[in-house]
């Protein structure tokens, strides 16, 4: 029967190899939140850049709370899942208005601000201020689902129910903060979704799948279902050289930034209505320019690309310089758009 799992080992693994990252040189809660949101659904690799420009520009929450949605987007762009910012950004408004500018101790207070759940108030609560709070993402729950053998499909409540409780009894004892720290490690660098390098793992001996020769089939995944293909017509309308019709898309297309008039469907029509429902009148040229695909999580977009001169944009449309679309903030899906429009490479990306 597998040994039961050992903080001390995990721990001492973690100090010989955990690696040097930004967010683990500081104890401020501010830093270290704005770390765990970015980090939701992005890789190490590409958090790290926009980490330290973000706290470059914006190092406390009055800084953040401050500056106005657009420009915070714009710093975020890139990144993706821009909700993520906007609840962040509306976060430290009410951190400085309730709390006088510093993220709360308290456990309940933390996970009311916007955009803090569970894990995000367990890590900063673990991390900044040491107390035992767990933290249960993507990495935790392949770990302790291998090494507690944990085989019913995660996203159930029972599942859930198990994986917190597992957590909660591991953070309790010393270092809380690098306890979790060190579980999101193990997941992220030796128990990974596939061929997972068991043989350097500290609780080799104490997981149950690797025992039972199961560490391939856990954890079981919950179902998702396949995005749903839908066809848009996207317009690039410029006026003269210099400037782009672009109004804010606040659904999940642009996620809070900037985007070039769309409309479901596809063909000239549903270009003249793009414009149209967008508040632009232009002269569409006499054909699509070219289209392109782009995922999200539950939709599939095949976009078919239109150009247009001489725009003249109302509500809620609105001329931009296109030398500035960076200090407005604009999506990844709009640079596609645009690059596709003039025949880029980049269209593609």
């Amino acid at each position: 029967m597998p040994a039961p799992l050992d903080r001390a080992s995990l721990l001492a693994w973690y100090d010989a190899h955990r690696r040097d990252l930004p967010w683990r040189r500081t104890s401020d809660p501010y830093a270290i939140w704005v770390s765990e949101i970015m980090l939701q659904q992005t890789r190490v690799e590409t958090v790290v850049p926009y980490y330290e420009r973000f706290l470059a520009r914006f190092p406390d929450p009055a800084s953040l709370a401050a500056a106005d949605e657009d420009e915070v987007l714009s710093r975020w762009s890139g990144l993706g899942y821009y909700r993520r910012a906007r609840l962040l950004h509306r976060g430290a408004r009410e951190v400085v208005a309730q709390y006088g500018g510093e993220v709360p101790r308290d456990a309940e207070a933390r996970r009311g601000l916007p955009g803090v759940g569970r894990y995000t108030a367990g890590a900063i609560g673990s991390i900044a201020f040491g107390l035992e709070e767990p933290v249960v993402d993507g990495n935790v729950a392949r770990v302790l689902s291998r090494a507690l053998g944990i085989d019913t499909p995660l996203g159930q409540a029972a599942t859930e129910r198990a994986l917190w409780d597992a957590a909660t009894d591991l953070v309790r004892g010393p270092r809380p903060g690098d306890l979790n720290q060190a579980l999101m490690e193990l997941g992220a660098r030796v128990c990974t979704p596939k061929r997972p390098t068991c043989l350097v793992c500290p609780w080799r001996e104490a997981c149950v799948a690797r025992a039972d020769g199961r560490v391939e089939a856990l954890p079981v995944p919950r179902k998702k279902a396949a995005p749903r293909p839908v066809s848009l017509v996207a317009v690039v309308a410029t006026r003269g050289r210099g400037e782009l019709a672009l109004l804010r898309g606040e659904g999940a297309l642009f996620g809070g930034l900037y985007g070039v008039p769309t409309a479901e469907g596809q063909g000239r029509e549903a270009a003249r209505r793009a414009l149209r429902e967008s508040g632009v009148r232009a002269r569409l040229e006499p054909a699509a320019r070219g289209r392109l695909e782009h995922v999200l999580s539950h939709r599939r977009l095949d976009v078919e690309v239109w150009r247009a001169s001489a725009a003249v944009a109302s509500a809620p449309a609105a001329l931009h310089a296109r030398g500035a679309l960076d200090e407005v903030g604009i999506s990844r899906l709009t640079r596609k758009i645009l690059c596709a429009a003039e025949g880029s490479p980049g269209a593609d990306a």
